[in-house]
């Protein structure tokens, strides 16, 4: 099967390229997902289970991606939940060879089917950003109706998620970015925006929940920002200076099938858009992985043609 593989960890895309690997075979729970499309996170190539499994032993070369929809093309064994030929769509583990490939092998429990009128494109490009947001407002900071919400890189695909979401839930959403995103933020809903390049954070005034995406001096100085018994989420790692009357949570996201459906439902119903970038063909996917581009959006990459695509062929 053709996949997209990283072999050295090096400077832009020179340590990635396109190639054959074996199809993978499901183990135990498991499914083989012939994959459709795949989301793509730019700093995987970063990220350590990148390059070596659960033991500590090398992976390279690696199949990048960890976003997916696609159909069950077989089950493992004792796999039960899903069926040959049902469209699911999730997050694989991230020890294990990943999405940007046309077969991939995922544990069962992390996949939740994808209603037949959202396209796969739209499917992948939710887990990562989708569940990141969801879990970041209501698991770890305890979000409710009435707070206010400082969410950084709101212009992103996963900020964009954050802001929809809190203000779903009733909170006040001040969105930041660069001053080219404000149109962007505030049209995804965000109440205020701020310019992390020419506006002063700190006049902002008390929050109740910061997301931050960034880490470093912007998540020290927000930690100042948070009123009594609010909380700075991160996924990021946290930095030196933490909220002093409040609480501190980094965390890495997890897929949730029963959130993942909660997530889709909102985008079939107009509740939640998307926020998609670029949509390149496998074959073309090594320049539009590069880590040193800034991202509009979520990359997708489209690992079989779509409907339309296919009928215009």
């Amino acid at each position: 099967m053709k996949a997209i593989v990283v072999t050295d960890h090096t400077e832009g895309t020179a340590g990635i390229r396109l190639a054959e690997r074996p199809e993978p075979k499901p183990a135990i729970n498991d499914v083989l997902v012939e994959v459709h499309a795949s989301g793509y996170v730019p700093t995987e190539v970063d990220w350590p289970s990148t390059w070596s499994d659960r033991a500590g032993r090398d992976r390279a070369p690696s199949i990048l991606g960890h976003e997916l929809a696609g159909v069950v093309a077989a089950l493992g064994y004792g796999t039960t939940g899903l069926t040959v030929g049902q469209r699911v769509f999730g997050i694989s583990d991230w020890h294990r060879d990943g999405t940007l490939a046309e077969y991939v092998a995922v544990e069962s429990r992390n996949l939740a089917p994808l209603p037949g009128d959202v396209d796969f494109t739209v499917g992948a490009s939710l887990p990562i950003s989708g569940l990141t947001a969801w879990q970041g407002l209501f698991d770890h900071g305890r979000l409710t109706s009435g707070q206010t919400v400082l969410a950084h890189g709101a212009a992103g695909a996963v900020g964009t998620m954050v802001v929809q979401l809190a203000r779903e839930a009733g909170a006040y959403v001040i969105g930041t970015g660069r001053a080219a995103d404000r149109d962007k933020v505030l049209g995804f809903g965000a109440n205020e925006f701020v310019d992390l390049g020419g506006d002063a954070l700190e006049d902002i005034g008390g929050v109740d929940l910061v997301f931050d995406v960034i880490g470093g001096d912007i998540q020290e100085r927000s930690a100042r920002l948070i009123r009594p018994g609010g909380t700075l989420v991160t996924v990021t790692g946290l930095a030196g200076e933490r909220p002093r009357e409040g609480r501190s949570v980094d965390f890495v996201v997890e897929s949730v099938p029963a959130q993942l459906t909660e997530i889709v439902q909102r985008v079939r119903d107009g509740r939640l858009r998307t926020n998609i970038g670029n949509v390149d063909a496998l074959d073309d996917a090594v320049a539009a992985l590069n880590p040193a581009e800034r991202r509009r959006g979520k990359t997708v990459i489209r690992i079989r043609p779509s409907r339309d695509e296919r009928n215009n062929a």
